[in-house]
């Protein structure tokens, strides 16, 4: 938790990268201390300084740790899971034996966190590079993907940076190759946070509360029964239970004393995909009312044809809501290709810019100066020039870029 400013000062752009975030521990109970402790904002320099113990050899390679544990970030203005002074993430860090298994690793994990996104949480994401002003401070390169939020301001969901062999060379990181030769290693580090609990509240919730994607929602299914003092009500809500859980559903039934009105508000409240409603009548009629919470949807199903449609109306549930949450986001992408264009759109229209960019500091700087947007990601998909003049001053293009409002 506690990494002495030396180790931080190793490193000269990853420590100037951080300066503005790290808050600094001075004193131990009331005695100054003779070394000034940062509050972990990462963790590179505890890895490169374990690394230069630990790695001597090229049988020594790869290196491949994960960790979940929490950092600090002295942010000026917190919001609830998108930017708190702490927060807890998960990070990897590897060290390789050349660049290309570093940059195959750093992409791997990109696209593992795309997939996570795309088909666990149904937010679609936009991947690609950063601009050097945006890369991770000591980062060669860094790769990242994008999500659009409900209100059109972009939030990065998550972040793979390619280290090349500089951190090594800082560190004294050297192995031993095959041919009896000394080596820099290379390294990668990666990362997702509980920013990832916000994403899911305000790319899919509404005005009734969460929307959980079925794969990720702790309780799949409600089951709500309608005067549950009714002889066999109680009795049959336990059957259909079982009868869920046993098709793999995460089921509960709420036998709480509140009334069905107060259930179903509840329900919807904590996003439960979908509830089954089940009283005296739906018993003799051998039907139950199933909704759904992405659409509101009321649907009458067979009591014993649950087992079958429920599991089928789950996957069909997070189908829609990633095509739901990808519509909005095509629906607020943009282009523009004049700076009077970008600047109406950026200021009228929440969502994504795609603009041309010429690759100089200068122009990114006036956009945030100008706009407080900023470059997303260079995206590696979808990156045909959409004209051959930088949106900002009008020089030659190099690169299509997203641009955008964040958190």
């Amino acid at each position: 938790m506690f990494i002495p400013e030396s180790l931080l000062q190793k490193e000269k752009d990853h420590v100037e990268g951080f300066a503005p975030e790290v808050a600094w521990v001075t004193h131990g109970g009331l005695s100054p201390l003779a070394e000034r402790l940062c509050v972990r904002p990462t963790s590179e320099t505890l890895f490169c300084d374990f690394y230069s113990k630990e790695v001597t050899s090229y049988r020594d390679l790869p290196k491949l740790y994960n960790q979940w544990c929490s950092v600090v970030r002295w942010e000026k203005e917190t919001r609830p899971f998108l930017r708190s002074r702490e927060f807890l993430w998960q990070e990897g860090h590897t060290a390789h034996a050349t660049a290309e298994e570093a940059k195959e690793r750093t992409e791997l994990m990109l696209n593992v966190y795309a997939r996570f996104c795309e088909e666990e949480l149904a937010i679609p994401v936009i991947k690609g590079k950063k601009t050097e002003k945006e890369r991770f401070a000591g980062a060669e390169a860094t790769y990242t993907i994008e999500a659009l939020m409900h209100d059109g301001k972009a939030l990065q969901s998550g972040t793979s940076h390619n280290f090349g062999d500089g951190f090594a060379k800082a560190f004294g990181i050297q192995y031993t190759d095959k041919n009896n030769q000394l080596q820099y290693v290379h390294q990668t580090s990666w990362g997702i946070t509980t920013r990832l609990i916000g994403a899911i509240i305000m790319v899919h919730g509404d005005n009734s509360g969460l929307k959980l994607p079925p794969r990720i929602a702790p309780v799949q299914c409600m089951i709500i029964p309608i005067r549950q003092k009714a002889e066999g009500v109680l009795e049959k809500a336990s059957e259909i239970k079982d009868a869920l859980a046993a098709a793999g559903v995460r089921v509960k039934v709420d036998e709480t004393d509140k009334s069905p009105g107060w259930k179903f508000s509840e329900q919807e409240m904590r996003g439960i995909p979908v509830r089954v409603e089940i009283g005296p009548k739906d018993i003799e009629n051998g039907i139950c009312v199933v909704v759904r919470r992405d659409t509101g949807e009321k649907l009458e199903v067979s009591i014993d044809s649950l087992s079958e449609k429920i599991p089928a109306l789950l996957e069909q549930i997070q189908k829609n809501m990633f095509e739901t949450a990808l519509a909005h986001r095509e629906a607020h992408t943009y282009e523009a290709r004049s700076y009077e264009e970008f600047c109406d759109t950026i200021q009228n229209k929440p969502g994504f810019v795609r603009a041309m960019w010429c690759g100089e500091r200068d122009c990114e700087d006036k956009v945030k100066e100008d706009l407080s947007a900023t470059a997303r990601c260079m995206p590696f998909d979808n990156n045909e020039p959409i004209d051959d003049k930088c949106v900002c001053c009008g020089k030659p293009a190099k690169h299509l870029v997203i641009w955008g409002k964040a958190y």
